[in-house]
């Protein structure tokens, strides 16, 4: 069973730009969230 490499290649960018934009607007909703909490 060879695992191909090329998939890998392919996948990896896709994966790597989406947990950034994640990270990004995850941290842009925490703040979101908590200015939302304090304000009450």
């Amino acid at each position: 069973m060879d695992f191909d490499f090329r998939l890998l290649v392919v996948l990896m960018p896709i994966a790597i730009a989406g947990g950034w934009a994640v990270f990004n607007i995850g941290a842009a909703a925490l703040r979101q969230a908590q200015t939302f909490l304090s304000s009450k």
